[in-house]
C-alpha cells in the first residue's frame, strides 16, 4: 500500500461484524482462562497482552501502523517524545557508556543528553551537524553505543545527511537513531537511508491537533546486534526476564522487544488508550495534511525572506538555504511547515513582533494545524548556555514560526501587520 492508504488501513483490520473505527480498549488488564495461560504470556509477550502499563490493544494498533509507515519491523509508543528519546538511548547504553549526537537537536533533548544522562553515568559527545564522516568517526570510542540526530532539527532547521551519519555509525558497528518528528514518514523515511532506529514526538505533526502528548520508537529490524559485539544486553541472557536472549528469541525486532520488556516494564511511561485513539485520528489525515503544511510553509518563507526585516531565515525549501541540496535529496516532496528566522534588532524586537501577531498563537508547541510562534531562547531552549545555543544554531532573537493549515493569505496578512510595528 502507498502511504495515503497505509495511514487509513495499517494496524487495524476489522473482522466480520467488528467496528469499522479502531475501538478504545479502556482497560488496565486482560483475562486468561488459566494460570498456565498467564504464565505463557509472561514467557513470550508476543502471545498476548499482559498489563496496560506497557501494552494495550488500541496502542498496539497504532504501533503497527507507525512501524509500517516508517518501513520498520516494530514500534513502541511512549507517553511523550522526550520519553521516546530517553528510552531509545537507555535501551542500549549503560552507566559507563558513551554516545554521539548532532549538536543541532531540540533543546530538551540536549538537556537530557548533556545533564540527566551524565548523572546516570552515560556520556554524550555533541558534534556539528555538518561534520565530515571522518570527524564523526574520530569521536567514536570503544564504549560508544550509538549516534543520534534529527532529520530536520528543531528549531535550527538543519537537515541531517542521514547516509553520511549512518555510514560513520556502521563503520564502528553501532546504530544510528534518527528523530523524524518534523519530516514524518510522509516526507522522509530515514530507515531507507540507513537509519536503524527512528523516534518521533507524536505530539507534533502525527497528532496534528495539539490534543495529546506522545512519542514512539521504531525498530528497523535491520541492525545486526550480534555481529556488532557491543551489545551484550541484546545478545546475552537477560537475568531480569528469565534468561531470554533477545536476538535469539525475537530476531525480527530484538531491540523493541527489549525496550518493552525491560524499560517500559520498569518505567511505565506508556500512553493511555484514549491518547492512542486520538493519535490514530491524526495519523489518518497525515498524508493529506503534510503537503499543505509544505505548500503554506514555502509561501510564508518566501514572503518573510522578501521583507528586508530579517537578518537570517532558515527553511530548507528556499533555494538560498544552505541545506537546500540535502532537502532535495532527503525531502523532495517538501520540508514541513516550520520556519526559523531572526528579525533585525535582536530579542527585544523579536518579542515586540511576536506580541503583535493576532492569528498566530504564542505558545509552547509546534507542528499544529493552527499557526503558532515561539522564541526558543526564552522557552524550549531556555536552560541552554550561550555556547549550547550557538552550537544548536539558535540566536537570542530567533523566532520559530510554525505555519498551520489556515488560508496562506491570512497567515501572510498577520505577518505583514506584525512586521509593520517594528
Amino acid at each position: 500500500m502507498k502511504i495515503e492508504t497505509q495511514v487509513l488501513h495499517e494496524g487495524y483490520s476489522p473482522k466480520n461484524g467488528e467496528p469499522r473505527v479502531m475501538p478504545i480498549y479502556q482497560s488496565t488488564t486482560y483475562v486468561y482462562n488459566s494460570t498456565d495461560a498467564v504464565a505463557d504470556v509472561f514467557d513470550d509477550p508476543t502471545l498476548g497482552m499482559i498489563y496496560s502499563r506497557f501494552e494495550n490493544p488500541t496502542t498496539d494498533a497504532v504501533e503497527k501502523k507507525i512501524a509500517a509507515l516508517e518501513g520498520g519491523a516494530a514500534a513502541m509508543c511512549t507517553s511523550s517524545g522526550q520519553a521516546a528519546s530517553m528510552l531509545s538511548i537507555l535501551n542500549i547504553c549503560d552507566a559507563g557508556d558513551h554516545f554521539i549526537s548532532s549538536s543541532s537537536i531540540y533543546g530538551g533533548t540536549v538537556n537530557l543528553f548533556a545533564f540527566t544522562f551524565k548523572k546516570m553515568g552515560i556520556e554524550c559527545t555533541f558534534i556539528d551537524v555538518d561534520a565530515s564522516e571522518e570527524e564523526i568517526k574520530a569521536a567514536i570510542k570503544p564504549n560508544t553505543k550509538c549516534i543520534f540526530g534529527e532529520t530536520i532539527a528543531n528549531p535550527a532547521l538543519t537537515v541531517l545527511d542521514i547516509e553520511k551519519w549512518a555510514s560513520a555509525a556502521h563503520s564502528a558497528g553501532i546504530p544510528l537513531i534518527v528523530d523524524n518528528t518534523f519530516a514524518t514518514p510522509v516526507l522522509c523515511r530515514p530507515i531507507e537511508w540507513g537509519a536503524d532506529i527512528v523516534v518521533h514526538s507524536t505530539s507534533k505533526y502525527m497528532d496534528g491537533h495539539a490534543v495529546q502528548v506522545g512519542g514512539v520508537i521504531v525498530d528497523s529490524g535491520k541492525f545486526d546486534w550480534k555481529a556488532s559485539g557491543r551489545f551484550p544486553g541484546l545478545t546475552e541472557p537477560d537475568e531480569s526476564y528469565h534468561g531470554i536472549v533477545y536476538t535469539e528469541k525475537y530476531p525480527a525486532a530484538p531491540y523493541i522487544i527489549k525496550a518493552r520488556m525491560q524499560l517500559m516494564r520498569d518505567f511505565g511511561c506508556y500512553p493511555a488508550a484514549n491518547s492512542s485513539f486520538l493519535l490514530n485520528l491524526g495519523l489518518e489525515t497525515l498524508a493529506v495534511r503534510m503537503p499543505k503544511y509544505c505548500e503554506n510553509g514555502l509561501a510564508v518563507a518566501k514572503f518573510i525572506e522578501s521583507t528586508g526585516k530579517v537578518t537570517s531565515i532558515r527553511y530548507a525549501g528556499l533555494e538560498s538555504d544552505p541545506y537546500h541540496a540535502l532537502a532535495e535529496k532527503y525531502l523532495p516532496n517538501g520540508v514541513c511547515g516550520v520556519i526559523s528566522f531572526s528579525v533585525k534588532g535582536g530579542r527585544k524586537t523579536a518579542v515586540k513582533f511576536m506580541d503583535a501577531l493576532k492569528l498566530a498563537s504564542n505558545e509552547v508547541h509546534v507542528a499544529d494545524i493552527r499557526t503558532c510562534v515561539l522564541n526558543p531562547a526564552s522557552a524550549t531552549h531556555r536552560q541552554l548556555t550561550e555556547e549550547q545555543l550557538i552550537a544548536a544554531g539558535i540566536d537570542p532573537g530567533m523566532i520559530r514560526f510554525s505555519v498551520g493549515l489556515e488560508n496562506v493569505n491570512d497567515i501572510i496578512e498577520d505577518l505583514k501587520q506584525a512586521f509593520s510595528v517594528i
